[in-house]
């Protein structure tokens, strides 16, 4: 009976109680009686209260209570994994929505987009007159049964190997594209050739969210009711291969001078290469960066189609690199009209870039080559027409290939610009468009030689600059101009010869400009310090990525183009404010109007600066290298010049860049051989001057050029307003008196004090000191003594020559 009581009151009371330590079930043995003892009672008691509790306080927390735990509990039941599921089930069916209705909605399109229909662009002068219309439109499509099947192979090798397999769709790149046109990061690759297809035909080159998800729909849809043949003839016929070159018939045409069932499978292979980058890519005109990622792309085009088994491996290894022929310009780009449309293309190219309406090189290039464009110049017809007259009379008039073959060898380029307003109002970039495809004013792969000691000047002026013996540096300040005199203060040693090596003693910073001194400038460019000489160079407008900051650079050893060089002129005759300069005007099609930024820009020195370069580059003109050509010209009629002349080493370059205080134009001649690959070469003998003496100096045919023109166009006489207490321009001289005819020695001889002791016309310094007397032997830098020390050049100077282009020996930036 005892036990079918305690079952029963376990069955009333759930289960027994726990029972206690060992201790107290020892001293007090459970009672086998029908009732539970008061302690097993009052512990249930205890548990279900406090279960009651917890249960009480949930309740109070679930009605805004303050409990502990409330703001945890609500955060649960919002986020339960359920309700997570259900979002995410409820977000991917709305999404399927709306792609079906899309996918309903979004027809494959019955024409080609406007692009696809391409028009010709229309280039102006500045005044509205007609300069050029590019022609009729460089594309003829072909049908896929006229390419070798080995070429097709290639265009699928080199953009999407599945092409044939697929459903005409890259779900993860066109996903990765829409989420980086929502985060503003620019186009992205992975499309296929089928998407690639629709963009170019059907659709445009914007970068939108709804474009993508169009170009994805359109594709489905495509790739569903056409073959893949059709497909891929509409890819290769509709894609841009640059030189202006839309579809594969064309691009064959203009690399290779054959017709699309021709091409070979390495030729093939190029043209599938240069696809994603035409103009950098383009063998002829690519950088050696360029030419090296081409090879690249184009072995991995290869490699792609012997993994695909397209192409027989031992076949492939026997490959060599295709080289492209030179490009030929389309008719009607005759003459100067092709340099100027080829520049305003590339740099209205830079403008789409600029200003975000497209998104890489190539597809600014595609989009300029679509054309449509109605691109206005700042070129005026009368200075252009004038700045080619001026070439043909003082040059290509005395060049004969035939009499002297390195006559073929010379290139001349030019460069005009308002300093005012930072326009190109003319420019020359060689003797026929159709004839020398290079551009001669825009190319960087010559030195400017010595046209870059006043951006050295203008460091070290506007850096406030110090000699080796901490005096100040002026234009007054005095330097050893003997030649080959190892520089000091630098880590890297460097000692130039002088202009056929000629000592020149202590010497100014006036005179030294004048003279062209390179050891002179070799030391100022130390004491101010090549990283701030070249950050002056790099602020005034040239380009000094990745050059290095050690001495030789003072000598002009870097690339430069006369568009360069005048812009870097242009700011230093606009008092240090930056002018870029412009080749647009304006630019606009059905679909965008570019505005060009505006070529005038911050002070990037000081107007002194500016100012005192200027101010010293005057004697450069009136008492230096280039007396002949600029000073003595029966057509200057008094006006202020400002300019310096520059020769490169073995006579590879010569120029003067020189400025009025309305008008700087920059002109360069460059020896570059007739035959190809066309490498640098000199210009020593051109003309019929003494052969292994008859340099093409600065001061000679490019000074001469200058002078036609700009007095041509100059009939105002202007001066220049100067904010400067130094250079030539306002300090005080003792000159002889000039003769009544112009001289016929040369403009590159330096002039100096004869050994006779006959007074030359160089302008002396201040009479009055402005720093300390220089110790009895010359040290690296010194400032001017009481009495001026005589500039003679120790070593006697060259003997005038009879011819005023000729020079002695060989020179090294020197002028």
């Amino acid at each position: 009976m005892g036990r079918a009581e305690d079952r029963r009151a376990r069955q009333r009371g759930g289960r027994r109680a726990a029972p206690g330590n060992r201790s107290s079930r020892t001293a007090a043995p459970e009672p086998r009686t029908g009732t539970r003892t008061e302690p097993v009672t009052s512990e249930r008691d205890t548990a279900h209260a406090a279960v009651g509790g917890r249960a009480a306080a949930r309740r109070g927390a679930g009605k805004g209570g303050k409990g502990a735990g409330g703001g945890k509990g609500r955060i649960r039941r919002l986020f339960t994994w359920r309700k997570m599921l259900g979002g995410f089930l409820g977000f991917c069916v709305l999404v399927i929505g709306a792609f079906i209705v899309l996918y309903m909605t979004t027809p494959i399109p019955d024409t080609a987009n406007a692009d696809a229909e391409l028009q010709s662009n229309v280039y102006k002068y500045g005044d509205g007159t007609l300069l050029a219309r590019d022609g009729k439109l460089n594309r003829e499509n072909v049908d896929l049964a006229d390419v070798p099947k080995e070429v097709q192979h290639a265009f699928v090798a080199a953009e999407n190997k599945s092409f044939y397999d697929d459903a005409g769709v890259d779900l993860k790149g066109t996903a990765r594209g829409v989420l980086n046109t929502v985060m503003g990061k620019g186009a992205q690759g992975g499309s296929t050739i089928t998407q690639q297809y629709v963009k170019n035909y059907y659709l445009t080159q914007e970068q939108t969210v709804t474009r993508k998800l169009k170009e994805l729909v359109i594709s489905l849809k495509l790739d569903r009711e056409k073959s893949k043949e059709y497909i891929l003839a509409g890819y290769i016929n509709s894609s841009y291969y640059g030189r202006g070159a839309y579809g594969i018939q064309a691009a064959a045409q203009a690399y290779y001078r054959v017709d699309a069932d021709q091409l070979t499978v390495p030729q093939g292979a190029y043209l599938a290469a240069l696809l994603q980058a035409p103009s950098q890519y383009d063998w002829t005109a690519a950088s050696d960066t360029g030419r090296r990622l081409v090879k690249q792309r184009w072995n991995y085009v290869l490699d792609n189609m012997v993994g695909e088994d397209w192409l027989d491996r031992t076949e492939r290894d026997a490959m060599q690199f295709p080289v492209p022929e030179e490009p030929k310009p389309a008719p009607g780009q005759e003459g100067q009209v092709g340099y100027l449309v080829k520049a305003a293309n590339s740099e209205l190219e830079r403008q789409l870039l600029a200003q975000g309406v497209a998104d890489s090189g190539q597809e600014a290039e595609a989009m300029v080559s679509a054309g449509g464009w109605n691109i206005t110049l700042n070129v005026e017809k009368k200075k252009q027409k004038a700045l080619e007259k001026a070439v043909k009379e003082q040059l290509t008039s005395k060049l004969d290939a035939k009499k002297r073959p390195v006559d073929a060898d010379i290139q001349a380029g030019a460069v005009s610009v308002n300093p005012k307003t930072g326009a190109v109002v003319a420019m020359y970039g060689g003797v026929d468009y159709v004839k020398h495809y290079t551009n001669n004013a825009t190319r960087t792969d010559y030195q400017p030689a010595s046209t870059f000691k006043p951006v050295i000047l203008a460091a070290a002026l506007d850096q406030g600059a110090v000699t080796q013996d901490d005096q100040k540096i002026s234009v007054n300040t005095v330097y050893d101009g003997t030649s080959k005199r190892p520089v000091v203060g630098s880590d890297i040693g460097f000692a130039p010869e002088n202009e056929d090596d000629v000592d020149y003693g202590d010497v100014t910073v006036q005179t030294a400009m004048n003279k062209s001194v390179n050891s002179v400038f070799a030391q100022l460019g130390v004491d101010v310090g090549m990283d701030k000489v070249l950050k002056t160079a790099s602020d005034l407008g040239m380009d000094t990525t990745d050059l290095k900051a050690v001495p030789a650079q003072t000598l002009g050893t870097m690339g430069a183009s006369p568009l360069q060089m005048a812009g870097v002129y242009a700011t230093l005759d606009n008092h240090g404010r930056k002018v870029t300069p412009a080749l647009i005007k304006s630019a606009e099609n059905s679909v965008h109007a570019v505005q060009p930024a505006d070529p005038i820009g911050g002070q990037v020195i000081s107007r002194e600066a500016a100012d005192t370069v200027t101010s010293v580059l005057t004697g450069v003109v009136d008492d230096g290298t280039a007396q002949k050509s600029v000073r003595d010209n029966p057509l200057r009629n008094g006006q202020k010049v400002a300019g310096k002349t520059g020769t490169s080493d073995d006579n590879k370059s010569a120029w003067f860049t020189a400025y009025t205080p309305d008008l700087v134009t920059s002109v360069g001649l460059f020896g570059e051989s007739a035959e190809p690959p066309h490498p640098q070469v000199t210009m020593t003998g051109a003309t019929g001057l003494l052969p292994g003496k008859g340099r093409v100096n600065g001061g000679g045919y490019p000074a001469q050029i200058w002078a036609a023109y700009t007095f041509g166009v100059s009939k105002k006489v202007s001066r220049f307003d100067l904010e400067t207490d130094q250079g030539a321009a306002v300090q005080p001289s003792v000159t002889a008196s000039p003769s009544p005819s112009p001289s016929p020695e040369p403009s590159e001889e330096p002039a100096t004090e004869s050994p006779s002791g006959e007074p030359s016309k160089t302008r002396e310094p201040s009479q009055t000191p402005t720093t300390r007397e220089p110790s009895q032997t010359p040290t690296t830098s010194q400032t001017p003594s009481q009495t001026p020390t005589t500039e003679t050049p120790t070593t006697g100077a060259p003997q005038d020559p009879l011819d005023p282009q000729l020079g002695s020996g060989s020179g090294t930036g020197s002028q």
